[in-house]
């Protein structure tokens, strides 16, 4: 089309003084409503149609004006209404609707529609705020996979990462490249241990740290507290931070704690030492007076099963103490990891060991293969298939298989196994759900072999809500959002209330349920009807949108 005129208006929106209607710019969207965006359209071919026939001067002022106000997210809110809203406080369901206005909440209530408003129905289906994963692994690809589909789609609008003492190094440039290019989810993240003591101590990891290396993690740490890290994650069943001292850990522990940050922690051991690595972050607590929250809560242990009420006791008694202990679950009876986590001495020819484990920590039949590159048939066979393809008993298939995992990490730098282990019991999990200081995560990625990372929420309020009873509706999602802003110290996110981050998701109460297994671990869950996340839906009935509108949440933006 040919143009007599070029004003500020045709060349954003390519028109002229004949157009009747404009194409929008791609950075125009609108959520939902046809009509309103012909409206739109319409209103900008006439403003445009008569700025043509003005004074140029005048023309460009008329136009600067409407720029300040032309973006839909200005000309219109959104309003969801008949909707059954739980605000992630505890407090009881009520019937209403929500505004957004941009990224926030603007009321809650009996609110009347404007002409202009972007109407939502829900059908009486539940409104929540968005569920926070405050123990995930999505750091490994959400720079990839910007989707998230894994998340959202189980209502998840942020994620917390850099857990179990890993984390993304520097982290700066982690968040200057999710900011570069957003996800569909919030972000958050810890420094981690691990990744500090690799850098500073390298192969010689197999040892306590001496006093100048201790420095130059603290070093290492100021840099990634001041990048924005909410605080330091530790793994100390993993390496190289099971060769850490305590006071290595406290040391760094008060480092962070006086910038105001927080301690999370794979802590040393989920099974035979457990009671002694519970005492050990209570120590860590006590010492520094910051929050400290345990991960994934777990009693791994055959011999362990049924503690839950006197951890729970023991748990409580260090808060009554003043401690600021919290603790996170996912509802699993198995959980993924390495082989060699398995054996604290890292020993993969101590049979002996190895026995201890088939009978105590994973039967053969409940471990079972989610990545073997050395021979990659295994995966999706259990440890008893193995031996018997290989005429090995389990705990000798065991071994060799450990071996080969080593081997094949030494000649190529590259992971060599990742394991499912049937290691807990269900009503431990129950009483774990229950505890009132406990939130829900998923420790899982995005690409997650265990179901964890696709079906974790919905499977709490499919099995622990909607069929035991362990939490009713309104508790639970409290444990997914108010409580889970609380421990991460969130203060724009987990409650539907005015002037709060417009993170939502809509679901069905009777219907949402998780549906990933270990055969088909990312199946999508069902029930989670949409989700929005600063305002902006980026799932609807299972269609994901070309919205991106994540946030990078650091340090300063949250309370101590």
């Amino acid at each position: 089309m040919r143009r007599s005129h070029s004003s500020p208006c045709c060349k954003l929106f390519a028109c002229d003084e004949h157009t009747p209607w404009v194409r929008l710019p791609r950075s125009v969207t609108f959520s939902s409503g046809h009509k309103l965006k012909r409206k739109f359209k319409l209103l900008i071919g006439a403003i445009c149609r008569s700025l043509l026939k003005a004074e140029r001067h005048t023309a460009t002022v008329a136009f600067g004006a409407l720029c300040l106000t032309a973006s839909p997210a200005l000309l219109a809110d959104t309003l969801i209404i008949n909707a059954r809203i739980i605000d992630g406080t505890g407090s009881g369901a009520v019937v209403g609707s929500v505004r957004l206005k941009d990224d926030r909440i603007t009321a809650v209530g009996e609110l009347t529609s404007n002409e202009s408003d972007d109407v939502i129905d829900a059908g009486g289906l539940v409104l929540a705020p968005g569920f926070i994963d405050t123990h995930s692994h999505s750091d490994r690809l959400i720079l990839t996979e910007r989707d998230a589909l894994a998340k959202i789609a189980q209502g998840i609008t942020t994620a917390v990462v850099g857990q179990d003492g890993d984390a993304p190094h520097p982290l700066a440039d982690f968040f200057g490249a999710l900011e570069a290019t957003p996800s569909k989810v919030n972000i958050a993240a810890y420094a981690g241990h691990n990744t500090l003591r690799d850098e500073v101590m390298g192969a010689d990891f197999r040892r306590a740290a001496n006093d100048d290396e201790i420095k130059a993690m603290a070093a290492l740490l100021e840099g990634e507290l001041a990048a924005g890290a909410l605080g330091l994650s530790t793994g100390l069943e993993y390496e190289p931070g099971i060769h850490s001292e305590t006071r290595e850990v406290v040391q760094l522990a008060q480092l962070t704690a006086d910038a105001g940050g927080r301690y999370i922690s794979h802590i040393r051991s989920e099974d035979r030492w457990f009671d002694d690595a519970l005492e050990e972050i209570i120590q860590i607590g006590r010492a520094t007076g910051m929050p400290v929250q345990i991960s994934h809560l777990k009693l791994a242990m055959a011999s362990q099963w049924g503690r839950a009420p006197w951890v729970i006791e023991r748990l409580n008694a260090a808060r009554q103490e003043g401690i600021d202990l919290t603790a996170d679950i996912y509802p699993y009876t198995y959980w993924q990891s390495h082989m060699m986590v398995l054996l604290p001495e890292r020993d993969p020819l101590d049979l002996d060991a190895i026995d201890f484990v088939m009978a105590e920590l994973a039967p053969p039949d409940g471990i079972i293969f989610t990545h073997f590159p050395a021979e990659p048939d295994y995966v999706g066979m259990t440890l008893t298939e193995v031996a018997a393809a290989r005429k090995q008993r389990p705990a000798e298939a065991f071994s060799a298989l450990a071996q080969m995992s080593i081997a094949h990490e030494d000649a190529t730098g590259e992971m060599g196994d990742m394991i499912i282990g049937t290691s807990m019991r269900d009503d431990d999990i129950a009483a774990f759900i229950a505890w009132p200081h406990a939130n829900i995560c998923t420790d899982g990625s995005l690409r997650d072999r265990h179901p964890r990372g696709a079906g974790s929420f919905p499977r709490v309020l499919a099995r622990y809500v909607r069929e035991q009873s362990v939490l009713s509706l309104e508790s639970a999602i409290h444990h997914m959002t108010g409580l889970s802003a609380q421990h991460m110290g969130f203060v724009e996110r987990g409650v539907i209330a005015p002037g709060m981050m417009a993170d939502l998701v809509l679901l069905n109460p009777d219907t949402v349920t998780d549906l990933a297994t270990t055969s088909e671990p990312f199946t999508p869950s069902k029930g989670i009807h949409s989700v929005w996340v600063a305002g902006q839906r980026v799932l609807h009935e299972g269609a994901v949108s070309e919205a991106f509108p994540g946030r990078v949440i650091r340090r300063d933006s949250v309370q101590p």
